[in-house]
């Protein structure tokens, strides 16, 4: 009984952690918001956030992978810049524009996105089988469809207002709020083409990712090296666009407060745990969680934001988020028919190899039999 239970403790772990991790990076938002709305420029925000994320991941990767001494080659360099930049700096640089342009919520349904871009991407570059007649590759097609249809009505169709809760908590500045309605309401489409510029950064950089594993599998180091780029990249961008130093001054303020969540927590100590879930059950199971960020960011923007819900909102959402369960499903299917391919290829040349052997055996015995040496 007692082993049975220590199971199911174990078991429910990565579900709790990652429940964990997706409410992390809904605060993510709602501190991005309050950040801007303080008037924090974003490219500062972003090159802080680099900051403090290098200055938490780069003892870590030390102290963990020494022993493995990870040989840094000039490709592997070039892979880690090229990560910092589509992941990094150019990835939060436009995800942050266009959240100051739209709402958090907005923002989030946005991201799941980024599945349907990569496999275009895949399928562009030959690194994805469409398979478009088997039911795997038609739910892959259909769920890339679904999110770029729910990406449009969340861009180009508001509705009515949707009134589920309301309190008195509003940490926005109401002066400030309301300008930025405004503002929010003369380029929305504008911030969702921004939002889907993001999306297309981070397709990119998950592609680059990947093949910098092949060739760099020290999973510490790697992201090491890729803050530590995007942190160059950042200050560089932020010092050539906003030439007021003034606006790099931190106090014990939401600024500081948003740039130490965002660097140490879940730049740092959130990527850790998700590396962790990667490797107990693999990165379909991780990738299953991220539409609770949405969830998350809808009910903490209406509490403490005032953040408004309109249908357009609610059925875009929707369509993004079973979109992004389709690819899911096709792409487990087709992990379990990959298994059982190699399991049978596996156990056939076993076979083969065992009828070899006992071939082998009798050759020997019949020899045996007719030397009596």
């Amino acid at each position: 009984m007692g082993g049975k239970l220590c199971n199911i403790v174990d078991g429910t772990k990565p579900v709790i952690v990652m429940v964990a991790v997706q409410l992390v990076f809904g605060g993510v938002n709602i501190l991005y918001k309050l950040a801007i709305n303080d008037g924090m420029n974003t490219r500062v925000l972003v090159a802080y956030r680099f900051i403090f994320a290098t200055a938490f991941i780069s003892p870590l990767a030390f102290i963990l992978e020494r022993k493995s001494s990870p040989r840094l080659t000039w490709m592997i360099a070039l892979q880690g810049f090229l990560c910092g930049l589509f992941g990094g700096a150019l990835g939060q640089n436009l995800y942050l524009e266009s959240l100051a342009l739209t709402s958090p919520t907005f923002s989030a349904a946005m991201v799941n996105l980024i599945p349907a871009v990569t496999f275009i991407f895949a399928i562009s570059l030959g690194l994805e089988k469409l398979a478009i007649r088997t039911w795997a590759g038609k739910a892959k097609v259909g769920g890339t469809l679904l999110g770029i249809g729910g990406a449009m009505v969340l861009t180009f169709y508001k509705g009515p207002q949707i009134n589920i809760w309301s309190t008195k908590v509003h940490l926005l500045n109401k002066d400030q709020h309301v300008a930025a309605s405004h503002r929010m309401m003369d380029n929305h489409v504008l911030g969702s083409l921004l939002d889907v510029a993001s999306c297309f950064s981070y397709a990119i950089w998950l592609i680059i990712q990947a093949k910098m594993g092949e060739r760099y599998p020290y999973q510490y180091s790697s992201t090491a090296l890729m803050c530590a780029a995007a942190t160059v990249q950042a200050i560089v961008y932020a010092t050539c666009m906003e030439g007021n130093w003034s606006t790099w001054k931190l106090g014990w303020n939401i600024r500081l407060l948003t740039v130490a969540y965002t660097g140490f927590l879940a730049s740092g100590f959130m990527v850790t745990l998700i590396t962790w879930c990667i490797r107990k059950r693999g990165p379909l199971f991780v990738s299953i969680f991220n539409p609770l960020m949405l969830v998350f960011v809808a009910i903490l923007g209406s509490l403490i934001l005032d953040e408004k819900l309109h249908l357009g909102s609610i059925i875009g959402g929707v369509l993004i988020v079973i979109g992004l369960y389709a690819m899911l499903w096709a792409k487990g299917v087709e992990m379990k028919s990959m298994a059982r391919l190699s399991h049978s290829k596996s156990s056939k040349e076993a076979e083969i190899i065992n009828v070899g052997t006992a071939s082998a055996e009798d050759d020997d015995v019949s020899a045996a039999a007719t030397n009596p040496r």
